[in-house]
């Protein structure tokens, strides 16, 4: 069995944005990293579900995550998931900047992400 030795290095500034404005870091062969930065006030067009879990950091801003039935505020510091096939919405209350993992890398699964 062959090891995979791929390194890989991004530059963020020169990374490629999606259709949501978000920027897409780095992507690996299971999983990938995307940035959401100053994402202004305001939500989503409507609720949505995903194939892919998605692992978050909230670097700046406040956001609410409705989950499923579930509500849970966003704050700088705090962590979150979303199982894949759930299906949510963001209502951004401060301009929001924060990381995602998502696996597999969201931008193979959902060219709309």
């Amino acid at each position: 069995m062959q090891t995979d030795t791929t390194i890989k290095k991004v530059q963020s500034a020169h990374s490629p944005v999606g259709a949501m404005g978000q920027k897409f870091l780095v992507a690996g062969k299971k999983m990938s990293m995307r940035l959401w930065e100053k994402v202004p006030d305001g939500e989503a067009r409507h609720p949505y579900s995903r194939e892919y879990e998605t692992l978050g950091y909230v670097i700046s801003g406040r956001a609410r995550l409705e989950i499923e039935g579930q509500e849970i505020l966003l704050e700088p510091g705090d962590c979150w998931l979303v199982p894949p096939g759930a299906t949510h919405i963001y209502h951004v209350d401060e301009p929001f900047t924060a990381i995602e993992a998502t696996a597999p890398p969201a931008e193979i699964r959902d060219s709309k992400d």
